[in-house]
């Protein structure tokens, strides 16, 4: 049986979130190094080339300027302003608090999806985010003094640009294709940040050039999955995947640093995980009923 639109979304999703988990912990060590604006502009600028390369490779060049503009521009500014707020709240957050907050998006998509992409969302919907945020808090256990700092505003306001920004990847998938959105999001955050960064750039250390390939690639093959989650499957079904961040962090504590969970990371991994599968199975289930 071939795959049906929302099930190829959230394994695209699933793949968008582990190489934005990856991406998340570069820029957190060259936040450590750079401004959180610069970041912002390493992130476009070293994925550049390799947006331009696959363009070329898949001959779309003379398609970049049939384009809705006015949806492109707002997707740029958008997401160069998350970058940022992103950037800097990782420099003053830990990762972990960071992620707590974020995972708020995915509660505004769904939310954004009923008035703006009219969209119906089923119980088990609305189900499987409130319990993979449930699991979040459980795992996480933030502390409620960062709640109140710029570090946790910044996250805020970062979430709320991703669901408008991820809305408005879905309207825009209508007309335009995925190389079109990948190619101008990225242009117009390189450019956008970079003009904001130069005034206060800090030259790059040797040292970090293979942080920013690191940046560069999952930057990109990042974008590329989340276009072809929010292009095939509805944002409803697609938003409550975001919440496997907390399982590839888990998985890249002890990859990279060996730091084991502990037991409320482990049963709010498996609450969220749990409530992952049961809307997979769902999906599954309608997909068979509906087969002929």
């Amino acid at each position: 049986m071939p795959i049906s639109g929302n099930l190829r979304s959230i394994l695209a999703m699933v793949v968008a979130v582990g190489f934005f988990s990856l991406m998340d912990a570069v820029m957190k060590a060259l936040g450590t190094h750079y401004p959180p604006m610069q970041v912002a502009a390493l992130r476009g600028l070293s994925a550049m080339p390799l947006v331009c390369a696959y363009v070329v490779v898949r001959g779309q060049t003379a398609d970049l300027l049939r384009i809705r503009w006015t949806l492109h521009l707002l997707r740029g500014v958008m997401s160069v302003a998350m970058l940022s707020l992103f950037a800097y709240a990782l420099h003053a957050l830990p990762l972990t608090e960071a992620y707590t907050l974020f995972f708020i998006a995915p509660l505004l998509i769904t939310l954004l999806s009923i008035p703006v992409l009219k969209e119906t969302v089923r119980p088990v919907h609305w189900a499987a985010i409130f319990l993979g945020f449930v699991g979040v808090l459980i795992a996480m256990r933030p502390n409620g003094d960062s709640f109140m700092s710029l570090g946790s505003l910044a996250v805020l306001g970062a979430a709320g640009l991703y669901a408008i920004s991820a809305i408005t990847a879905r309207i825009l998938s209508r007309t335009d294709s995925s190389v079109n959105m990948v190619f101008w999001t990225t242009l117009m955050m390189a450019v956008g940040a970079g003009l904001l960064a130069w005034p206060k750039w800090v030259p790059i250390e040797a040292d970090h050039w293979p942080l920013i390939a690191a940046l560069a690639t999952t930057g990109f093959l990042g974008g590329l999955a989340i276009v072809d989650a929010f292009h095939h499957g509805k944002a409803s079904v697609v938003a409550p995947f975001e919440y496997t961040a907390l399982a590839w962090g888990i998985g890249l504590d002890w990859a990279l640093w060996r730091t084991a969970p502990d037991l409320y990371t482990l049963l709010g991994g498996a609450i969220i995980i749990s409530s992952g599968i049961y809307l997979i199975r769902t999906e599954q289930a309608k997909d068979v009923a509906i087969a002929p």
